[in-house]
């Protein structure tokens, strides 16, 4: 427990005034419901707005045909291109993420094996990362796409993974805080995985589906040990982490 640094209980005096204040000069505003102030100002932004960027086209011969002849078979392939690019964003961002929490699980806890949270399968974790951050920028060479390209998906996911990295990065977070935002990381990157899965699936892509399941298969792992540590910082429980089916954790390969 700390001190009351942001609560209004800490002043309830001048919380008084300040609501009176309020009260008197905004009448009006109070008697509309709290989501319509401003409503109608976001109303006219998000009317003229564009969208956030668009799939960029193939930058070769053999990705315009690909994309042609995928285009002609009733197939998305911009839909295909623009999930990659957010796996790829988001992927990239979870690497970060584990080595922010490596960073601070070895200053807090040093080195040990036996600790709330091995750092031999959060290394082994991050590799993982890693690895599919180059599996997805292949799949996209293989389409014929451009991987330093950004996707408005990635854009998107770029943005949405920043607060998970500053939240684990802030030196002030425990070890607990930390894992509670890795863990949404890794819910979102088994959703993302599945979907990958589902397009690769649908696009007939085989070689990639066989990888792409591969991936979920690790990302399964992953969220089953976050969750598990996580419960096990902030609960005490002293069950140890399983990966789904009783497997064992295995290291990364070569491959």
């Amino acid at each position: 427990m700390g001190s009351n640094r942001t609560g209004v209980q800490m002043s309830p005096l001048d919380a008084r005034r300040m609501h009176d204040q309020h009260v008197e000069a905004a009448p009006a505003v109070l008697q509309l419901p709290a989501a319509a102030a401003g409503a109608d100002v976001r109303a006219r932004y998000i009317a003229d707005a564009g969208t956030v960027g668009s799939v960029p086209p193939p930058g070769s011969v053999k990705g315009v045909l690909n994309t042609g002849v995928a285009m002609l078979s009733g197939n998305n392939p911009q839909l295909l291109l623009d999930r990659l690019g957010e796996r790829l964003a988001f992927e990239r961002t979870a690497t970060r993420i584990c080595d922010a929490l490596i960073t601070k699980v070895r200053t807090l806890q040093g080195d040990d094996g036996d600790a709330l949270v091995p750092l031999d399968i959060l290394l082994s974790m991050r590799e993982q990362e890693a690895e599919h951050f180059a599996l997805v920028a292949r799949c996209v060479e293989q389409l014929g796409g451009d991987s330093t390209a950004q996707t408005p998906a990635g854009d998107l996911a770029g943005v949405e993974s920043s607060g998970l990295l500053q939240a684990v990065a802030d030196p002030r977070t425990s070890v607990a805080q930390s894992l509670h935002a890795l863990l949404i990381s890794e819910l979102a990157d088994n959703s993302g995985w599945e979907m990958l899965v589902a397009l690769a699936a649908a696009h007939k892509h085989t070689a990639m589906l066989r990888e792409f399941e591969r991936a979920l298969e690790r990302e399964r792992a992953h969220l089953q040990y976050v969750k598990a540590w996580f419960e096990r910082h902030t609960l005490g429980a002293p069950a140890a982490p399983e990966v789904p089916g009783g497997a064992h954790w295995t290291a990364p390969d070569s491959r």
